[in-house]
């Protein structure tokens, strides 16, 4: 299989002397722009989360991004990065009395929120201030549903709001969150029929919000799932749904309603790489009496690639030219160290790897540009976290 590398990520991952988690900054620069024009108008705020690395953080914010911070300790650095203090939002419902008012001191205004508790919190501590609702979803469709501990019903939502409108509140806005990695057009669907019911009811209390924001869930396209197979998120489709949705919502509303996005793995996930190497090839029995090979990497789930339960990150093994045949063999490729879960797919799915691949072997980790750094241990068996480098492509290199 042919797998696209842009060439500043390629040079880089080939001159690396070490391992190392290397982004592409002009790549993530385009897919910011293609986002705003597929979606004209939209507020971008980045899920901080997703990438909390400086350069990232500030190339997005020159392009005009602001970000979605999750506490008093993300929001200092989307200020550092050059992010206004308007374009930053509270968007995690669960915080402290502490977090809100030190949130409020560093100048941010708009807060998320999914219970009456959580409301009167904010009205102590960051009086007259923004909120907005997140709706529950289902998850469905989504590789990470994310369905159980945020969000609440569209009917509780017109009681949170409307006990903010009464605590001097502004009651400002909507949100969901579909799930993240969502791969169908149907999870936004319900999303923003959902959205809907909650408008109108809210219209009938004469609570008018400016913005609905649909939070996270855009895909990346280079990952493959546990079996090794591409996942082909439908991207045109999700985003004409969304476009007939905000269209559908804007007729509900007296007032102009804005269009909030917080895309995070979708902006950078495809645009950093992971260079690592091999610490071995093996082949032993496995308790069901079979033989089976495993590739042991300098790179697992507790040093950048968390997520590996889930998904499968493409490998480029650049020291073997030949790719045919009998130069491959079937291997489960699992991370360094001494814990079972450090394999992907739990180590049931097996990936096709260089038969010849020999300890120190340059490994390049693909689609590895999301929550590498965010996800990844402090030192778990000694294995300290990659450092990080950011490139640029010349003009038009790509």
């Amino acid at each position: 299989m042919t797998v696209h590398i842009s060439a500043p990520l390629a040079a880089a991952l080939a001159a690396a002397p070490a391992d190392r988690l290397v982004y592409d900054l002009t790549g993530i620069e385009r897919q910011y722009d293609t986002l705003l024009g597929e979606l004209p108008g939209v507020r971008i705020r980045f899920a901080l989360k997703a990438c909390p690395v400086d350069d990232v953080l500030r190339c997005l914010a020159a392009r005009g991004a602001g970000f979605d911070a999750a506490g008093p300790a993300e929001i200092r650095q989307a200020l550092r990065a050059g992010a206004q203090a308007h374009r930053i939002h509270y968007g995690n419902t669960v915080k402290s009395d502490h977090d809100i008012a030190e949130a409020h001191r560093l100048g941010v205004r708009t807060f998320a929120t999914d219970s009456v508790e959580d409301v009167t919190a904010i009205a102590a501590h960051a009086p007259g201030a923004r909120v907005f609702c997140r709706l529950t979803t289902s998850g469905e469709g989504a590789l990470w549903g994310l369905n159980r501990k945020f969000g609440c019903a569209p009917h509780d939502a017109v009681r949170v709001l409307a006990t903010a409108r009464a605590a001097g509140l502004v009651p400002a806005g909507l949100s969901v969150h579909v799930g993240s990695q969502q791969m169908t057009g149907e999870a936004w669907q319900r999303a923003l029929d959902s959205l809907a019911e909650t408008l109108v009811a809210l219209d009938g209390l004469g609570i008018v919000p400016d913005h609905v924001n649909l939070g996270g869930g855009l895909p990346a396209r280079g990952y493959l799932d546990r079996h090794g197979n591409p996942l082909d998120p439908p991207l045109d489709k999700m985003f004409a749904v969304i476009r007939e949705g905000m269209e559908r919502l804007a007729g509900l509303t007296a007032a102009p309603l804005d269009l909030v996005l917080e895309p995070g793995r979708h902006l950078v996930a495809d645009h950093g790489a992971v260079r690592a190497h091999v610490y071995r090839l093996t082949e032993r029995a496995q308790p069901d009496g079979t033989r089976a090979r495993w590739l042991y990497l300098s790179a697992g789930k507790f040093n950048g690639l968390y997520e590996m339960d889930q998904i499968r990150h493409r490998l480029v093994f650049p020291a073997q030219a030949d790719e045919a045949g009998e130069a491959y063999v079937s291997a489960v490729v699992a991370g360094p160290t001494c814990d079972s879960d450090d394999a992907y797919g739990g180590g049931r799915h097996p990936a096709r790897v260089p038969r010849a691949a020999a300890s120190g072997d340059p490994v390049w980790i693909l689609s590895a540009g999301a929550y590498a750094t965010s996800y990844t241990t402090q030192g778990f068996n000694g294995i300290r976290p990659l450092p990080c480098v950011c490139v640029r492509g010349p003009e038009g290199q790509h």
